[in-house]
């Protein structure tokens, strides 16, 4: 996805000179082919996330539309003060990107374990929050961000994902990428697991629905009205806390479309995600996915 990411944002900022780049003392093999084509435009911070994201604000103050890029925890959690303040607060256009969600960075233990970030950004107003679901996603929704005014929040993994759409999106922007349509049960999963939903639906023949979900707020409302409609039982699928997180997501929107009376009955709504604990062992994503029960 990291790869996609900045081909993608090169590919922008080649149209677009407001983009601007700025990282954390990281993405080598990476963000070089940005930094050799933009100079002007690109700034390695160091290791001081909070500062970037303060220099990221300052950046957007003077209209640059901000990328700020580091792994996981650091650049969301570690500076949730400024996110909110500096940035959202202020309505401004720096788009926050965490590499490695989940148990991506899983060896190294639980301070690179980003598994609070969607439950803690989507409650900021202002904020985009979005996790695409493999590398064609993360094009699509990284086009949307460029052109998008205002905070966002990218959440990647890290490399290898694979690719699960057969080819570039029809559409753009906000609305639930349709993997397979189904019978009585669909599956909506969000970031890196829809590999995993995909995999597990296909290997075992079953007549479920599969779609991914990659921008988690604003909740697009007529998708889910549509899902809410068609489909008695929804699993929702997400290698985050299941406190304030995807599902939670989710249950919030067919609420507020039965509230509305939009939606005549609320789905059986099953969600699998993690539970309230931290992993204090070190291994592998899949390891550690099949250790808290991230699996349909």
């Amino acid at each position: 996805m990291r790869t996609a990411f900045i081909d993608q944002l090169i590919k922008e900022a080649t149209e677009n000179e407001s983009i601007f780049l700025l990282v954390g003392d990281l993405g080598y093999s990476v963000v070089e082919p940005f930094a050799e084509k933009f100079p002007d435009r690109f700034l390695n911070a160091g290791i001081a996330e909070q500062n970037m994201t303060g220099v990221a604000a300052g950046l957007a103050m003077e209209g640059y539309n901000v990328f700020t890029y580091s792994i996981g925890n650091f650049p969301t959690l570690r500076c949730m003060e400024q996110i909110r303040y500096d940035v959202c607060y202020h309505n401004l256009s720096v788009k926050i990107v965490a590499v490695g969600g989940g148990y991506a960075y899983g060896p190294l233990g639980v301070s690179h374990h980003t598994t609070e970030d969607i439950g803690m950004l989507r409650t900021i107003p202002n904020l985009t929050v979005c996790a695409p679901g493999d590398p064609v996603e993360t094009r699509m929704v990284t086009s949307f961000l460029c052109n998008h005014s205002g905070p966002g929040y990218l959440r990647l993994g890290k490399a290898g994902e694979k690719i699960i759409h057969d080819g570039p999106l029809q559409e753009t922007g906000n609305h639930f990428p349709k993997i397979t349509e189904g019978k009585e049960t669909v599956v909506l999963t969000t970031g890196g697991m829809l590999e995993t939903a995909t995999a597990y639906v296909r290997a075992n023949n079953l007549p479920w629905g599969i779609y991914s979900v990659p921008f988690i707020k604003p909740m697009n409302e007529e998708a889910l009205l549509r899902i809410g409609g068609a489909y008695a039982k929804v699993i929702t699928l997400e290698e985050h806390q299941a406190s304030a997180g995807f599902g939670s997501a989710i249950l919030e929107g067919f609420n507020n479309l039965v509230t509305a009376g939009k939606l005549t009955r609320f789905p059986d709504v099953k969600r699998i995600a993690i539970p309230d604990m931290f992993v204090g062992y070190a291994g592998t994503q899949d390891y550690i996915r099949k250790q808290v029960g991230l699996h349909l």
